[in-house]
């Protein structure tokens, strides 16, 4: 299994998220730290789930970075989280409508 599904199944697993996308960007920091042939190495990660509500920033991204140890000490060398609850707005939606 490729390292972006073991992170996609891990993630479904413990949180059940309502949406949830696992983005390898490893070719957008080629010949930067971390990076190697192959890709796998920087991923983003957009999560929605309840799991998250009522929980603060540090400690959901701590949840993510325990479950995700494994993948963090293999070789991931960048994981951006965006992680939020259904009843928080996307702030990427927010950025689209400022730029119209």
């Amino acid at each position: 299994m490729s390292t972006k599904d073991t992170i996609h199944s891990k993630l479904t697993q413990a949180f059940a998220p309502v949406s949830l996308d696992v983005i390898d960007e490893s070719e957008k920091h080629r010949g930067h730290g971390g990076w190697r042939e192959g890709g796998e190495t920087h991923f983003r990660v957009r999560i929605v789930s309840e799991a998250f509500a009522g929980m603060s920033r540090v400690n959901r991204h701590r949840a993510i970075n325990d479950l995700l140890a494994d993948e963090l000490a293999a070789g991931v060398h960048a994981l951006a989280l965006e992680i939020r609850s259904p009843d928080e707005p996307d702030p990427r939606a927010a950025r689209v409508s400022d730029a119209s």
